[in-house]
């Protein structure tokens, strides 16, 4: 099939819940998927030539979430990478995003964004004030309008926030190997759940969207965690698209855009694509 001038390769796995979705990129193979554990299920991956890289998390969608948002797109990047102090091209685009979006949008406009209204309104259904612990996309894109600089943390940061107000999505970027156990699970914060916050130090996280490794959180919508966080020595990066609009194609297409830019400023490899929900 073509899609936005992208060629996509189907395959059906047999007896699976799962379809894989093959793109070439460049030197790079994307696998769109979701589980393949069955015996029979990777005899066919390597009939193909394939095989499911084991090294990216499994991510689990909780019956709390769903009951207050049953229609949740998520879409996941895993990528060995190769991260920088500073990269002059990636803020070129980060600058030219800037004009666009100061040329077409308000603070106020900046709330209907499709993404961004459907996380705040997530954000009151489970109880939490979206103006006092804004999501992440709304208040980078909010920080732009307002006309201040952005924060310049190191490339791979940079580029996770660059995917988030290009797409108004609220996105988490780990170190892959910083997380424990093979499984995250998206939940709603508990009262006086321990969390510490990137630059802000432990902040109360009771209903807020949260996901959970073995240890605890490491990740919500306003703030990831401080355990799981992005360095320079970061050498497996593990991003979520979190799509509270469930538009289950718009995740994957900022998915595939970050997964381009990890690509072209992180010597991306061996990366890996799929929707969650």
């Amino acid at each position: 099939h073509h899609l936005y001038n992208t060629k996509f390769y189907c395959l059906s796995l047999s007896e699976s819940r799962a379809s894989l979705l093959v793109m070439p990129s460049g030197e790079n193979v994307c696998l769109y998927t979701n589980d393949f554990d069955k015996p029979e299920d990777q005899r066919e991956l390597a009939h193909f030539g394939l095989a499911r890289n084991r090294t990216f998390k499994k991510i689990i969608v909780s019956e709390e979430i769903k009951s207050v948002c049953p229609e949740f797109a998520g879409a996941m990047v895993y990528a060995t990478v190769k991260n920088t102090e500073y990269d002059d091209g990636l803020w070129r685009k980060i600058e030219s995003l800037g004009e666009e979006l100061r040329a077409s949008l308000d603070t106020e406009s900046l709330k209907l964004m499709p993404p961004i209204q459907a996380t705040r309104h997530i954000y009151r259904l489970c109880g939490k004030d979206p103006s006092r612990y804004r999501p992440a996309a709304e208040a980078l894109i909010r920080r732009m309008l307002q006309g201040k600089e952005l924060y310049q943390r190191d490339t791979l940061v940079d580029l996770v926030n660059l995917g988030s107000m290009a797409y108004g999505y609220s996105i988490g970027g780990f170190d892959a190997d910083k997380i424990v156990g093979e499984t995250l699970t998206l939940g709603i914060g508990r009262h006086d759940e321990p969390y510490e916050g990137i630059g802000r130090g432990m902040i109360n996280i009771e209903g807020l969207p949260v996901y959970r490794d073995a240890e605890g959180g490491v990740g919500t919508p306003t703030s990831d965690n401080e355990r799981t966080k992005m360095s320079i020595d970061t050498r497996h990066i593990l991003v979520l698209v979190n799509g509270y609009d469930g538009d289950k194609m718009n995740t994957l297409r900022c998915a595939e855009y970050i997964a381009g830019l990890l690509r072209l400023h992180a010597d991306g490899k061996d990366i890996t694509v799929c929707n969650y929900d």
